[in-house]
């Protein structure tokens, strides 16, 4: 996969977030993949070899983690521990 530099990422994430509720960029989330702490603005963007693009954690190519994979740090779902 390569990366794609998105300039305008607000407009990006408006048009290419594939659920209902979309974040603000300067949200925080849990990348369950890599377990940090991300801001949601810091999204990378790859394209594979099909032309398909993923929003990607800010920690690709180190995590393979995508919007998929980033919950909410107040989701009842999530380990409580004292690392988030």
């Amino acid at each position: 996969m390569k990366e794609i530099i998105i300039k305008n990422k607000q407009n990006y994430f408006k048009e290419h977030y594939p659920f209902a509720e979309i974040p603000k960029l300067t949200d925080k989330k849990l990348c369950i993949h890599c377990d940090n702490i991300i801001t949601v603005g810091d999204f990378k963007v790859f394209k594979d070899e099909e032309g398909e693009e993923y929003i990607c954690c800010p920690n690709a190519p180190n995590c393979d983690g995508t919007v998929i994979d980033w919950f909410r740090l107040d989701n009842p779902e999530l380990p409580q521990d004292t690392n988030h």
